[in-house]
């Protein structure tokens, strides 16, 4: 679509093209990526940023036209909330088990190695904690069975590697006590913002814009690429009972992420390209 845009304003001359960007520089390289990315750039008039990773990234390609930051606003299109009761229910999940959730495409990047292997410490075992992994492989799933066999996790995953449909999303999400993010690399993730509008706290890397997205302490955890550390915040987010808390805070800090004020950011950003 912005390819189009953009040869539709090289030719009348007054069309303002603005780019929402999620991803300037992708996360698996390929040759003529800069290229691509340069020539893309080039026929844009300004640009919505929507982490402070994403704009850095800009600034490599342009450093005259107008960038604003805003955070991609809450998906609204999975339903409304539903009850844990209900979720569980309807997914036939047993009801005396707490659940953990990775949610998405199964990439590289996003790191479902470091979860499973913080899954599989031992000192999780005194919860009654199960894993949902729900969503495709989009590599060999082979390492990653490996690790659920050398860690005995067998019974304590449940692995639903296929595509989830819009109108299962809610329940997965209102099933689960907490939602993780062990990415590897990352810009944003709109995983964060279903989670946002599910109200569920979360687990997150300290990579890409998802620190920006989810404040320490308040609607979750923030921990580094590590399985112990992984491991550490899910054992603290159950010892200590943190969940009404981050629930607590998970309301508060998605007010800041609503549509009206991405619309206002998209007109500010208009109204600086002369």
């Amino acid at each position: 679509m912005f390819w189009n845009y953009s040869s539709h304003h090289q030719k009348n001359k007054h069309t303002k093209v603005i780019a929402i960007t999620d991803n300037v520089i992708p996360h698996e390289k390929r040759p003529f990526d800069n290229q691509l990315i340069q020539y893309f750039v080039n026929g844009c008039d300004g640009f919505i940023s929507m982490s402070d990773t994403v704009l850095k990234d800009l600034e490599q390609f342009d450093t005259s036209k107008p960038k604003l930051l805003t955070p991609h606003p809450l998906y609204s299109n999975f339903g409304e909330i539903i009850s844990k009761q209900s979720a569980k229910e309807q997914l036939n999940l047993d009801p005396n088990f707490n659940y953990l959730l990775f949610f998405g495409f199964i990439r590289a990047y996003k790191g479902l190695d470091l979860l499973l292997k913080a899954f599989g410490n031992e000192k999780l075992r005194n919860f009654q904690l199960k894993l949902i992994v729900a969503g495709e492989y989009y590599e060999n799933p082979e390492p990653y069975q490996k690790i659920i066999e050398e860690n005995n996790l067998q019974d304590h995953i449940i692995l639903k590697d296929e595509f989830i449909p819009n109108s299962d999303v809610q329940k997965y999400f209102c099933a689960s006590d907490i939602i993780v993010q062990p990415y590897k690399s990352a810009t944003q993730s709109g995983v964060t913002q279903i989670a946002y509008h599910f109200n569920k706290p979360m687990i997150v890397t300290n990579v890409g814009g998802l620190p920006e997205m989810v404040p320490n302490e308040k609607v979750g955890y923030v921990v580094n690429q590590d399985p112990a550390e992984i491991a550490e915040a899910i054992h603290k987010f159950y010892d200590e009972k943190k969940e009404d808390f981050f629930v607590s805070g998970v309301i508060e800090e998605k007010k800041k992420y609503g549509w009206d004020i991405f619309v206002q950011k998209i007109e500010e950003l208009y109204n600086q390209i002369r």
